[in-house]
């Protein structure tokens, strides 16, 4: 067996050992039947509880990763077109998506260390353009978007809201009530800490869908769900292991999350600092969660991906020409605050 790691990439992370428990206890078992459709059940029900939205939203799950609740949400909410604010990969992300399904789509590009301006996003749209898309937390960068900012200009223009916030949700304040989406796309295996092959998304109810997609078809998946069946063959033993990460979030509460996280990624910062490393990004646009450093002079990253490796620490490169400049450290998951202040010691040692 291998040796653990500390994770410190953006998911999949470290999870509590009853969600590895719950993984290896679930029994084989039958998704059409009781003991599954039960259990899909209560993982619904836990998740608007978890977020205080059950009220006015519905769970939809989805087998696959982050990436494949956010193909059926940009698969089956927009009516006619889409703008997609893409200040990074998963900004990306979605307009591609958008293009696979043959929606009208266009991209307004922001500059990977910078916010879109609510007046830019104005200017940027056009009549076929019903939806506006936008990345929560952009993990490219470990850039925090101004979703609100975003969420009152579609309300101003009349546009429907749909946000990927596969890296924020549990990790960040998202308040429901302010913005008012259409749809929020999430993944069981990054902030809410459970294990990667399910994704969800929370639908605003009485939000119209369109079919674009056999399996990503978000009308079917719901009115499958709401009926207490499933349309295709679910990760069961993931979805018992997502129920167990989702008893521990309500344990400890969304807003004790972000604070645990919170706690992180100052004590990373603050000891980046001591040993003199340039953040890619001002405090201001910083998540809870991942902190984006640029490499030091004569140091590249395979130097300090591998010496923290040796000290029991996953650390992630940069994404596209970031790669080359700049490395992520991401503080999702179950990591002690002991462990935590070892991150700097492990750091100023890979990089001497």
């Amino acid at each position: 067996m291998a040796d653990a790691f500390t994770l410190l990439n953006p998911g999949p992370i470290n999870v509590h050992p009853k969600v590895r428990a719950a993984l290896a206890d679930c029994p084989d078992q039958c998704h059409r039947e009781r003991e599954y459709l039960d259990m899909q059940a209560r993982v619904r029900a836990k998740l608007v509880d978890a977020f205080d939205v059950a009220d006015n939203y519905d769970a939809v799950l989805v087998s696959g990763s982050g990436t494949a609740g956010m193909e059926m949400m940009v698969s089956s909410v927009p009516q006619r077109g889409m703008l997609v604010i893409d200040n990074g990969v998963y900004g990306d992300r979605l307009a591609q998506m958008a293009d696979a399904h043959g929606i009208a789509v266009k991209v307004l590009k922001v500059d990977w260390l910078e916010r879109p301006s609510p007046e830019a996003v104005k200017t940027a749209l056009e009549d076929e353009h019903d939806t506006i898309a936008v990345v929560h937390h952009e993990t490219t960068t470990g850039m925090l978007n101004d979703v609100e900012e975003i969420a009152a200009v579609a309300r101003e223009t009349g546009r429907t809201l749909i946000v990927d916030s596969v890296s924020g949700l549990a990790g960040e304040a998202f308040d429901f009530d302010r913005i008012q989406p259409a749809a929020v796309c999430c993944t069981a295996n990054k902030c809410i800490e459970g294990l990667p092959g399910v994704s969800f998304v929370l639908l605003r109810k009485g939000t119209d869908l369109t079919k674009r997609s056999v399996y990503f078809d978000m009308a079917n998946q719901l009115a499958k769900q709401e009926a207490g069946g499933t349309p295709f063959t679910p990760a069961i033993q993931v979805t018992a292991a997502f129920e167990a990460a989702l008893d521990l979030l309500i344990e400890e509460t969304v807003a004790g999350r972000i604070t645990r996280y919170s706690r992180a990624s100052a004590t990373i910062r603050a000891a980046m600092d001591a040993m003199g490393l340039e953040l890619l990004l001002p405090d201001t646009l910083l998540s809870n969660t991942i902190t984006c450093a640029k490499l030091p002079a004569g140091v590249d990253y395979s130097q300090i991906h591998e010496r923290m490796r040796e000290d029991g620490f996953v650390i992630y490169a940069g994404q596209g020409d970031l790669g080359k400049t700049a490395f992520r450290i991401s503080n999702m998951g179950q990591i002690s605050d002991e462990r935590v202040a070892e991150i700097g010691v492990s750091l100023k040692r890979a990089i001497s």
